[in-house]
């Protein structure tokens, strides 16, 4: 599951090349002629900046800017991902040589052989594969750039639950990055975020009730990135909840004061009969 925006930045006019998306483009051409021998020379310099999201546990390929292979002199790999120093991997055309530096995590390597495909693979993509990754090829006949801004997604576990209170709680935990929480029916919800992990993902969780209806069946659904999904539950023998803060203590003196009642009652009953009673035998 791949996510792309285009951004393109560009020096003077391409002609003939493919715009993909919203795209900017910045050329900067030198041309010097002489009309004696009727001669010109043109340096382009070309920027393309991506911003791509991954699945995690999936396989990413990254590709370099589209140029004649025989004009190329070296390709270029750097990366530079969250807390780790910069690394690179490069390819030498005219020597066939291969040298990388500082780079220590297998799961990223050429797609194939450079020579072929200078195209950059990780294999799987993990969390902590977040960060930049750019494409430099130099040519006889310029420069060529393509960075990709790599956001790994990853979806939340989500589970609904209902409380011994009568509400309902749905939580969308350990996802990258932060769900989006609805209900049918809408009622009256309060959603929490708790802080980053160390690793990027978040947990959010919604806790829910239904104040003064008879709400038999609720639906929650999560919106992500990376998927979305909706779980139900069904509410024992409907929730019936007074819908503000402290309705729980209510209920309970509500309770108190009625078994207070029944027992003034009872006891005045007592009182008045043995009253009658005792005015009977006089």
């Amino acid at each position: 599951m791949l996510l792309i925006s285009f951004i393109i930045t560009m020096s003077g006019t391409l002609t003939n090349r493919p715009i993909l998306g919203r795209m900017k483009q910045k050329q900067a051409s030198t041309i010097t002629s002489s009309v004696d021998r009727k001669q010109s020379t043109v340096t382009l310099y070309a920027e393309v900046k991506t911003s791509l999201s991954v699945l995690v546990d999936t396989k990413a390929v990254l590709t370099c800017p589209p140029v004649l292979w025989p004009s190329v002199l070296v390709v270029t790999w750097e990366i530079v991902l969250r807390d780790k120093p910069p690394c690179f991997g490069a390819y030498r055309r005219d020597t066939n040589q291969i040298t990388r530096g500082n780079c220590t995590d297998k799961r990223i390597t050429w797609a194939s052989r450079p020579d072929e495909n200078p195209a950059l693979q990780v294999d799987p993509v993990a969390i902590t594969h977040d960060g930049n990754y750019t494409c430099q090829i130099v040519t006889s006949d310029g420069n060529f750039y393509h960075e990709y801004h790599l956001q790994v997604l990853v979806p939340p576990e989500v589970t609904l639950v209902q409380t011994e209170k009568g509400t309902a709680v749905c939580k969308a935990a350990a996802g990258k990055p932060a769900a989006q929480i609805s209900w049918t029916p809408e009622g009256d919800c309060v959603t929490e975020q708790e802080p980053y992990w160390g690793d990027g993902t978040v947990t959010v969780q919604s806790t829910c009730r239904w104040g003064g209806r008879h709400v038999l069946n609720v639906s929650c659904s999560v919106s992500h990135l990376a998927g979305n999904k909706s779980l139900s539950i069904e509410l024992d023998k409907g929730v019936r909840t007074l819908g503000f803060p402290g309705s729980d203590l209510l209920i309970i003196l509500c309770v108190k004061f009625s078994l207070l009642l029944v027992i003034l009652v009872f006891a005045g009953f007592i009182h008045f009969q043995r009253t009658n009673d005792c005015r009977s035998r006089k």
